[in-house]
C-alpha cells in the first residue's frame, strides 16, 4: 500500500490512480490522519517535515519513502537506517523557480528596483537613481548542484563568468571555474554576486560568517536561497550596517518565520522574502514525476537505478 500524507491536488491524485490500477493508494493532508495507516504502508509520500523515530518504529512495513521537497534536515535518518528504508528526495524540481528568483534579485538590486518603487509611491520623478548591468560580471555559487548549476546556465545568457563551490572540485556544466574548499575564498574575493545554495548539514552549519565577509567586495551581494543556518545571522548583519558587503537578498533565515524584532526588517540593504524562492504552479507535478518513475524501477525491484536516493550519512 503506498500512503501519502503530503497534501497533494486532487488532480494528481486521480492521475496516479489511473497510472497505476495495481497499486492501492490512500491519501491524506497530514501526518495526523495518516498515522492511522502508517503500520501497513509498504511507500510513503511525505515533504519530510513530519516524520520523527516513533513514526518510523510504528511503521512496521515501510520500504521506501519518496520526499517530494529537497530539504531533508528534519528526517530521522538513524531510525531510517536501523531499518534499512530507502529514502529518495526531490532535487532538481526546485532549479527553475529558484534560479528564475535568483536572476530577479540580481536584476532589481542592480536596477536600484527598491528605490525606484520608494520613488513612484512619493510621487518623486529623479533620474538620478543609480542603474548598474549584470552583464560582465561574476557570480560566485556555493552549492554547484542542480539549482546552481541552472542559476549559472541562466547568468551565461548576461554573459556573466560563473565559479562554482563545490566538495569535490570536480567540474559542473555552466561553471568557467569550480572551486573546493581550499580555494573558497577566491570566489568570495572574485565574484559581484555570491549565491548560497547549500543544504542545511553539520558540514555547512555556519559555513557563511565574518571571515567570508572580510573576503567579499565592498560593492558584493549576497543571495541566499539555501538553508538559513548555513549564515551566521549575526554577523551578516553586522557585515551588512559596516557596509563590508552591498546588499543581501535572503528567502531563508536562521528561525522562520523571521521575527518581527529583527533587525533585518527594516534595513535598507537587505530585501527580504519569505521562503518562497522554490515555490512554482509545477511543483507537485514535477516532484511526483520523479516518484512515478522511481515507482516503476522499485516494484521491478530496481532500487540501484532510482534516481535521488539519499545516503543516509550524508543526509541530502
Amino acid at each position: 500500500m503506498i500512503l501519502s500524507s503530503g497534501r497533494l491536488r486532487d488532480e494528481i491524485k486521480e492521475e496516479l490512480k489511473v497510472r497505476f490500477p495495481d497499486e492501492e493508494f490512500r491519501f491524506y493532508n497530514k501526518m495526523k490522519e495518516a498515522v492511522q495507516d502508517l503500520d501497513q504502508a509498504e511507500v510513503l509520500i511525505t515533504y519530510g517535515e513530519d516524520l520523527t523515530e516513533d513514526l518510523i518504529q510504528k511503521a512496521k512495513s515501510l520500504k521506501w519513502i519518496m520526499v517530494i521537497s529537497a530539504g531533508l534536515d528534519k528526517m530521522p535518518f538513524k531510525a531510517l537506517e536501523d531499518k534499512d528504508i530507502l529514502v529518495t528526495n526531490a532535487r532538481g524540481i526546485h532549479k527553475t523557480p529558484m534560479a528564475e528568483y535568483t536572476i530577479s534579485m540580481m536584476l532589481q538590486i542592480s536596477r536600484n528596483a527598491k528605490e525606484l518603487m520608494n520613488n513612484q509611491k512619493q510621487y518623486k520623478w529623479t533620474r538620478k537613481v543609480p542603474m548598474t548591468e549584470i552583464s560582465g560580471q561574476t557570480i560566485g555559487v556555493l552549492g554547484a548542484g542542480a539549482i546552481g548549476s541552472e542559476v549559472a546556465r541562466l547568468a551565461k545568457a548576461f554573459n556573466m563568468k560563473t565559479i562554482g563551490f563545490n566538495r569535490s572540485g570536480r567540474p559542473v556544466e555552466h561553471f568557467d571555474e569550480i572551486v573546493d574548499q581550499e580555494g573558497i575564498y577566491k570566489l568570495y574575493e572574485e565574484s559581484d554576486f555570491i549565491v548560497n545554495v547549500l543544504p542545511s548539514t553539520p558540514l555547512t552549519k555556519g559555513f557563511i560568517g565574518a571571515k567570508a565577509f572580510e573576503r567579499m567586495k565592498p560593492s558584493a551581494v549576497l543571495i541566499n536561497i539555501g538553508r538559513g543556518t548555513t549564515v551566521v545571522e549575526s554577523e551578516l548583519i553586522e557585515a551588512l550596517r559596516e557596509k563590508k558587503i552591498y546588499h543581501a537578498a535572503l528567502d531563508v533565515f536562521e528561525k522562520e518565520p523571521l521575527p518581527e524584532e529583527s533587525p533585518l526588517w527594516e534595513m535598507e540593504n537587505v530585501t527580504v522574502t519569505p521562503h518562497l524562492s522554490g515555490i512554482s504552479p509545477q511543483y507537485q507535478d514535477r516532484a511526483i514525476e520523479i516518484f512515478s518513475d522511481n515507482l516503476k524501477l522499485f516494484r521491478s525491484n530496481k532500487l540501484s537505478d532510482m534516481i535521488n536516493i539519499i545516503p543516509y550519512d550524508r543526509g541530502y
